[in-house]
């Protein structure tokens, strides 16, 4: 019986939600891809908005588990964006670890034990996500956030 997951990237003041149901090893099949933008004005007010509308998709759509990308290490000083992007990821990791199970996986990783590529090379072939998705159109965008669903599924 499939699950529902939900894969999220964080990026900026964005956040990428893709809803798909996992079913062992059959393609994933989509139910949602939605980018979501912070709000403007008050940056804890925007985090704490986010995180109701996310902690509520999540229980609304009976999603069994989240995987989010991790945060990457930069080469050079950590810019004042980056860490922004860090407090959203934060404030997401926060408002749903307490509904569901949270898995975090690293670009770098995935790219070490997925397979024979690395993720970027996944992410620009088409032929690799006509046999991994099924459903809802997927966004070049958002192939990240699908990336970590099945690394995370590859893992169990």
């Amino acid at each position: 019986m499939a699950d529902r997951w939900l894969g999220v990237v964080v990026s900026g003041d964005k956040v990428i939600l893709v809803d798909a149901e996992v079913d062992g090893d059959n393609p994933l099949v989509l139910q949602s891809d939605q980018t979501w933008a912070l709000q403007k004005g008050d940056r804890s007010e925007a985090y704490a908005t986010i995180s109701q509308q996310i902690a509520d998709y999540v229980k609304a759509h009976s999603i069994k588990k989240v995987v989010m990308k991790e945060s990457a290490v930069s080469g050079g000083a950590a810019t004042k964006a980056l860490l922004q992007s860090a407090e959203l990821r934060g404030a997401v990791m926060a408002a749903l670890g307490g509904i569901v199970p949270v898995d975090c996986k690293s670009k770098a990783s995935i790219s070490k034990t997925f397979g024979e590529r690395n993720v970027d090379e996944y992410v620009k072939d088409n032929e690799f996500w006509k046999k991994e998705v099924a459903g809802v159109d997927l966004r070049i965008g958002s192939r990240e956030a699908v990336m970590v669903m099945l690394a995370a599924r590859k893992d169990q």
